[in-house]
C-alpha cells in the first residue's frame, strides 16, 4: 500500500529532531526539573495530555464514532480483520484505517520499551551525566524507590499516540488540521515539562506514532460524504 508522502516526510523530520534532539536531553531535562514554567503552562499543558493519554483518547475516539455518521464501527470477522481494504463497506473501512493507524505507531513504542532500557528524567541522578547516552540503562537510577516504568522512557507512548491521533483525524477532518496538530504538539511538551521523558524521547515517539499511521492510512481518498457511505453501508 502507498504511503502518503506527507505523512512518511512528517515521520522522517520528527526522527530526525529526534536525533539533533539528543544534544539537548540533559540541559533540557534540568531545566524542566527546576520547575521554570508559569503554572498557567502547566495547567494547559497538564490538560492536553489527555490527547496522548489512553482513557483520554478512547473517550475522543467515543465521541468521533457517536457524532461522525460517516463512520461505522469495523466488522469483526474474517476476512475483514485482515486488513481495512477488507471491510465490506466504505464507512466501515474508513473507521478500520482510523483505529488501525491509531494502534500501530503506540504498540511498537510498547514493544520498544521493553527492549530499551531508559531512565526517566524524574528518576534519574542527572548531575551524574556526561552524555545523554548514560541515561540508557539503569546507572543512573537515584536512590530511593522505583517503579518499573522509571527505565522505560525511550521512546515516549504519550507522543507517539498524540502523534496517530492527530495524523487520523487530520485524514478524516483536514479542515482542523492546525488544532489537531496544536494538541499534539502540547501533549508532547506535556511529557517533558512533567520529567516523564527527554525531548529525544517525544520526537522519537511521535515519528513512530506518524508513521504507523502513514502506514495503515495509506492514500486511500475518503468517499463522497456522509450520505454515501450511509447509502452503501445499508447495502
Amino acid at each position: 500500500m502507498p504511503l502518503s508522502t506527507r505523512r512518511l516526510t512528517t515521520a522522517i523530520l520528527l526522527a530526525g529532531l529526534g536525533l539533533i534532539a539528543f544534544a539537548i536531553d540533559l540541559p533540557a531535562a534540568l531545566w524542566f526539573q527546576s520547575g521554570s514554567l508559569p503554572k498557567e503552562v502547566m495547567r494547559y499543558l497538564t490538560f492536553t495530555e489527555v490527547f496522548g493519554h489512553g482513557t483520554g483518547v478512547a473517550v475522543i475516539m467515543i465521541g468521533v464514532f457517536c457524532l461522525d455518521r460517516s463512520l461505522r464501527f469495523p466488522s469483526l470477522t474474517w476476512p475483514a480483520l485482515r486488513w481495512p481494504t477488507f471491510q465490506p463497506t466504505p464507512a466501515r473501512r474508513h473507521a478500520a484505517r482510523m483505529l488501525g493507524g491509531l494502534l500501530a505507531g503506540p504498540l511498537v513504542v510498547l514493544l520498544l520499551k521493553q527492549l530499551i532500557d531508559r531512565v526517566r528524567p524524574r528518576a534519574a541522578d542527572l548531575v551524574r551525566a556526561s552524555s545523554p547516552f548514560d541515561t540508557f540503562g539503569a546507572d543512573l537510577l537515584s536512590s530511593g524507590p522505583h517503579s518499573s516504568s522509571d527505565l522505560h522512557s525511550f521512546p515516549s507512548g504519550h507522543s507517539a499516540t498524540a502523534a496517530a491521533l492527530a495524523s487520523i483525524l487530520i485524514w478524516k477532518y483536514p479542515q482542523a488540521r492546525w488544532f489537531f496538530v496544536t494538541l499534539a504538539i502540547s501533549a508532547c511538551l506535556q511529557r517533558l515539562a512533567s520529567s516523564a521523558h527527554y525531548p529525544s524521547d517525544a520526537c522519537f515517539g511521535a515519528a513512530i506514532g506518524v508513521l504507523g499511521a502513514a502506514v495503515v492510512l495509506g492514500r486511500e481518498q475518503l468517499a463522497a460524504g456522509p450520505a454515501s457511505d450511509r447509502r452503501q453501508d445499508r447495502d
